[in-house]
């Protein structure tokens, strides 16, 4: 989220009028796309890492070579990794291996319930906010400075340690602490793209202010909050692990990484590998969503190519 007045000012000279964009700007995007897809070989890894995040998160638990809830300490607790399971096995007999694939599901699951939550209020009230401006401008923003007052993880671990150990207000904390970073964002690229003269020509023509602001204004903001959502995924499901790392998250028995990686931690001496993998897993999903991230910035920026 500290990337959020770089994304404004980046893409601040990028704003085309919706209607009637130039053929320039329309054959530099491709260009630009196409370099993102085959110019960079450090996107395309990321890419193939969030796909396969993706799919795993879809088919995980059903391609999971054992039952991830499934317990045999008698014969299977501790075991390293071996052909039998790949990456060992917990303290009660579970496959680690299982447990991680379907933890996919769990971390992307949140992460896409706080970002949409985050994204459509945040939007919402920054669209608002810049472009009537005034009191409205001031009571809006106001209230959104109330959240960002505090350090994002701290308001978070505050809210849901208030609400309850459970996964539902750990999605709640966090999209409490998300929204605000939007709001900001759009605000500050609906404040310069209502300067524009695509906007004094659609209000000397009549158009009300809810049109004008949904249908010319807003979709010339899709792509920096593409490019911070983006980046946000891997935050978002960062946060999710760090809560249910500290017991306000996911709770056992659920494979949900930062759970796991909190029992982990007190087997760390003797089974390196039940900390290892879960930590592995959710150090990839970080590294390929901010590597994408950084890709699109490039791809969506008119003005990556003068760089």
């Amino acid at each position: 989220m500290s990337t959020t007045t770089a994304l404004a000012d980046a893409a601040s000279d990028s704003v085309v009028p919706v209607l009637g964009a130039p053929r320039k700007e329309t054959n530099q995007l491709r260009r630009n796309l196409k370099r993102f897809l085959i110019g960079n070989k450090l996107n395309l890894v990321g890419l193939i890492i969030v796909i396969l995040f993706f799919f795993l998160s879809i088919f995980g638990q059903a391609l999971a070579p054992y039952d991830p809830y499934a317990q045999d300490i008698t014969n299977a607790k501790l075991l390293p990794p071996s052909t039998s399971h790949l990456m060992g096995t917990d303290e009660l007999g579970r496959d680690v291996l299982s447990r991680v694939m379907t933890g996919t599901r769990i971390s992307l699951m949140v992460a896409v319930v706080v970002l949409t939550f985050a994204v459509t209020f945040g939007t919402l009230v920054g669209s608002v906010a810049g472009y009537f401006g005034g009191f409205v401008d001031e009571v809006l923003m106001r209230f959104t400075d109330m959240f960002l007052a505090f350090p994002a993880l701290i308001l978070a671990i505050a809210i849901a340690s208030t609400l309850g150990r459970d996964l539902k207000w750990t999605m709640v904390a966090l999209s409490t602490v998300f929204w605000p970073w939007y709001a900001r964002l759009v605000r500050a690229q609906i404040l310069s793209i209502r300067e524009r003269d695509f906007v004094t020509a659609g209000e000397s023509i009549g158009l009300s202010g809810p049109r004008l602001l949904f249908k010319h204004i807003l979709p010339n903001v899709v792509a920096v909050i593409i490019i911070q959502l983006t980046l946000d995924i891997g935050y978002a499901i960062l946060a999710t692990s760090s809560l249910s790392f500290i017991g306000l998250g996911a709770q056992p028995p659920s494979p949900e990484w930062g759970t796991m990686m909190a029992t982990a931690r007190n087997y760390f001496r003797e089974a390196w590998w039940y900390i290892t993998f879960p930590g592995i897993a959710l150090t990839l999903t970080v590294f390929a969503f901010n590597i994408l991230g950084d890709g699109l910035q490039d791809a969506l920026d008119p003005r990556s190519s003068r760089r």
